[in-house]
């Protein structure tokens, strides 16, 4: 596409203090005479580019139009790239791979020594994420509607939403937005979205106020466990809650205690410790994971 080849260019501009349109006619396999219209196309953009014909002639971009990074520190720079990496890792086009290169232009030596924060965002959900990443990010640039089919407890449902923020939490992506159905702003993770569709309806930006992202607020409603669990376990539970969430007994058991949100969330989590766990309270969870265990064993005793 021509967009993302004038974005190389001034990329490789960036980069080299000067380049020749021979050279950027073989990195883009075009021919000198598209580069020299795509050259002049930046002009046009208002990108101060220079060119010399002749011998030891070429294309630069005007000293002083790079970026002045004495306002950051080395540190600074492999901080914001870092963060650009994260984001490229669930983006579906080449749009932050190549604001990267915009800012490594010319940086070897500002930046030192190797990078040392790598953060990937995507799942294993990684194809079907990024497409809709790219349809939510351009709605909430154009300010048009978001449509899609959402699975959740309560079945699935067809919804409309004004979207605003794309958000990264509890290590899933979520998007907040108006629902037209509730009449007010909702979470709506993206792994039980499907058919995400841009509408072609824009709609005025409302007062929106920030997403309250605390458990608290998301997950309303404590339930306190109390739980007792078989040593090899002690991995699990120090990965999902802590060193501290459980007390060691002389006999090496775990006892487990923590207040929970969701009670079918709850039971489904101790559920995949199969016989290593047994809850000692509350007396509804036991029951509710008797009458499960006692549903498994006869559905696997039917014929």
């Amino acid at each position: 596409m021509k967009l993302d080849r004038l974005i190389g260019i001034l990329s490789v501009l960036l980069q080299q203090e000067k380049t020749t349109a021979r050279e950027l006619a073989e990195k883009f396999e075009v021919s000198r005479r598209t580069i020299n219209r795509d050259v002049e196309d930046l002009c046009k953009a208002g990108i101060p580019i220079q060119t010399w014909q002749g011998a030891g002639g070429g294309i630069s971009i005007m000293e002083g139009y790079r970026m002045d990074r004495t306002l950051l520190t080395s540190k600074d720079m492999q901080m914001i790239l870092a963060g650009l990496r994260s984001l490229d890792s669930v983006s579906g086009s080449r749009y932050y791979g190549q604001l990267m290169e915009k800012l490594q232009a010319g940086s070897s030596n500002f930046v030192r020594g190797r990078d040392s924060l790598l953060i990937d965002l995507s799942s294993w959900y990684k194809d079907t994420l990024a497409p809709k990443i790219s349809v939510i990010q351009d709605a909430i640039e154009e300010r048009k509607n978001l449509s899609f089919y959402y699975y959740g407890p309560g079945g699935e449902s067809l919804r409309l939403i004004e979207p605003y923020y794309l958000i990264f939490k509890w290590s899933s992506w979520y998007v907040w937005g108006w629902c037209h159905e509730r009449k007010d702003f909702r979470l709506f993770k993206l792994n039980r979205m499907d058919k995400v569709h841009k509408e072609k309806e824009c709609f005025e930006a409302r007062e929106v106020p920030m997403p309250d992202l605390s458990n608290e607020r998301i997950f309303p409603g404590k339930i306190k466990v109390k739980a007792t669990f078989k040593p090899e376990m002690k991995w699990r539970l120090i990965e999902e809650f802590g060193p501290h969430c459980f007390k060691e007994t002389t006999d090496g058991n775990l006892i487990f205690q923590a207040d929970y949100t969701d009670a079918e969330h709850m039971t489904r989590w101790l559920l995949t410790f199969g016989d290593k766990v047994r809850v000692e309270e509350p007396e509804s969870i036991r029951q509710t994971l008797r009458r499960t265990a006692e549903n498994i064993k006869n559905m696997y005793e039917k014929k």
